[in-house]
């Protein structure tokens, strides 16, 4: 049972993890930066945005293009 709930566990944080990306593709693109630069930023309330925007030139070209198309005008 402590396996399974851990399991579940780790299954939602990846999911909710770059909370600004809207589908599994743009989640996939940034998945690693989020990782890299932004470890201890809890998703929601725009923190993993800002997060990311604040590394924008090291990002990978995929996830700098989704945080640029997320980014206000």
């Amino acid at each position: 049972m402590r396996i399974f709930l851990s399991a579940v566990g780790l299954a939602l944080a990846w999911t909710a993890a770059p909370a600004m990306a809207q589908t599994a593709t743009e989640r996939e693109a940034c998945l690693a930066d989020f990782e890299k630069y932004c470890p201890g930023v809890e998703p929601g309330g725009g923190r993993v945005m800002a997060c990311l925007s604040k590394h924008l030139d090291q990002l990978t070209p995929q996830c700098k293009t989704v945080v640029e198309a997320h980014m206000p005008k």
